[in-house]
């Protein structure tokens, strides 16, 4: 067993193959996702476990660059990326991108277009 970090096998595997520029996304429980695009469901029940939660364990583990979110992205989520350069696109186009990410972490948030699309960096 790991000492810390990321325990669920499937997203430390998946966040082990990143490579720089790759994208993946966090969703709320009601994003579309495309079914060629693999899911990672971590979804328990409403709520549980939550959009904020899954992203700080995320940028724990994983070297950031860049993120897009849509112009309906709540400002609570927003808050969440203070050092992250965002770009933001329409809802549709977000769900468009969707389609090219390498994997999509589904949470269980309930917050309305609380998902976003984050760009793999390299530590140096």
């Amino acid at each position: 067993m790991r000492r810390s970090g990321l325990l669920n096998p499937a997203l430390t595997s998946a966040v082990a193959r990143l490579g720089h520029t790759d994208t993946f996304v966090i969703a709320d429980c009601g994003l579309p996702i495309p079914h060629a695009v693999p899911v990672i469901d971590l979804t328990l029940t409403f709520g549980i476990p939550t959009f904020a939660d899954t992203l700080a364990a995320l940028l724990d583990e994983v070297v950031v660059e860049a993120a897009t979110i849509a112009d309906t992205t709540p400002p609570e989520v927003r808050s969440l990326l203070p050092a992250v350069p965002l770009t933001e696109v329409s809802h549709d186009d977000l769900k468009r991108e969707v389609a090219r990410a390498s994997f999509v972490v589904r949470t269980g948030s309930t917050t309305p277009f609380a998902n976003v699309i984050l760009r793999s960096g390299v530590p140096f």
